[in-house]
């Protein structure tokens, strides 16, 4: 009595197709599970530094971007804006940047920036987290009579100098207004979120 025997070249191909579908299964499985270990995009743009082009920025002119969910201004100051900050200095409450304000230590000067030309704000009031805006303009609702410029809070009127430092009198915010993290990639990118030299893991 003979016995069949088994067809061999049709059960190897048949285990490489399975070996085959289960690599490519196993292949997408791992992968889909690495990508799930990796922060969503909008997690990463809520975390990571932004770079701001500021090549289009003219004098005077005021550039706003968004950085972990919140405004942040690169303010071009004009000539006239440095002479306005300078000629109000005894006017505001922490001129020097001393108490409560925030800032990076290279922006502890009286431009509270890296090169005074370039003006870097969280646009984010210390009293209530409004938004205050750019008013270089003295005829506006609310102006004060002595208004030479800067950054006027129509939330609870606390009015900022055009280095986001706060007026003395009837304002309101605390502390001046906060300066992140920032460093100059290029002259005409600024980097927010991250000081020159730091190590992005």
């Amino acid at each position: 009595m003979s016995e069949d025997k088994p067809d061999l070249s049709r059960r190897r191909a048949l285990s490489t197709g399975v070996a085959a579908a289960g690599g490519v299964a196993i292949g997408a499985g791992a992968m889909a599970f690495a990508q799930s270990l990796q922060p969503s995009e909008r997690a990463k743009n809520l975390g990571a530094p932004i770079d701001v082009d500021i090549s289009d920025l003219n004098p005077g002119e005021l550039k706003i971007s968004e950085w972990r969910g919140m405004p942040v201004w690169v303010l071009r100051r004009s000539p006239e804006m440095l002479e306005t900050m300078k000629s109000q200095e005894d006017m505001l409450k922490d001129p020097v940047s001393e108490t409560e304000s925030q800032q990076p230590e290279y922006a502890r000067n009286q431009f509270r920036s890296i090169n005074p030309e370039f003006l870097v704000l969280v646009g984010i009031c210390s009293h209530l987290g409004c938004s205050p805006a750019l008013k270089p303009k003295p005829n506006f609702k609310r102006a004060p009579d002595w208004w030479k410029g800067g950054f006027f809070c129509a939330c609870h009127f606390s009015k900022f100098d055009y280095a986001g430092r706060v007026f003395e009198g009837d304002s309101p915010a605390p502390s001046n207004l906060p300066v992140p993290p920032y460093f100059f990639v290029s002259d005409t990118v600024i980097r927010i979120g991250e000081e020159e030299g730091d190590v992005v893991t």
